[in-house]
């Protein structure tokens, strides 16, 4: 009997970014990886803390999003990591990969 069923098993070569920054108030230090699973969007670690997300050009506006995902106590700086970004990440269409 079998304990589990896998859902997928893929193996990629992806392009991985690591960018260090400071804002005014903060150090921030991030892992991107860029693939072409979950529909085409980066996923963005934080060094720091390990918290990661998947990101699209929406999530990015998504401020309350942002504080909420990488745990940033003020609105501000939500709204400078989101200009990094937008800046930083590429706008990606929309792949459907589900029928």
């Amino acid at each position: 009997m079998e304990l589990f069923d896998k859902l997928y098993d893929e193996h990629e070569n992806t392009k991985v970014r690591f960018i260090g920054f400071t804002t005014e108030d903060t150090r921030y230090d991030f892992g991107i990886v860029y693939t072409n699973m979950f529909f085409g969007k980066p996923l963005v670690i934080c060094m720091q803390t390990g918290r990661s997300t998947l990101l699209d050009p929406k999530e990015i506006e998504d401020i309350d999003y942002l504080q909420t995902v990488f745990r940033i106590p003020d609105k501000q700086q939500a709204v400078d990591l989101a200009e990094f970004f937008r800046e930083t990440l590429p706008s990606i269409p929309f792949v459907t990969q589900y029928e």
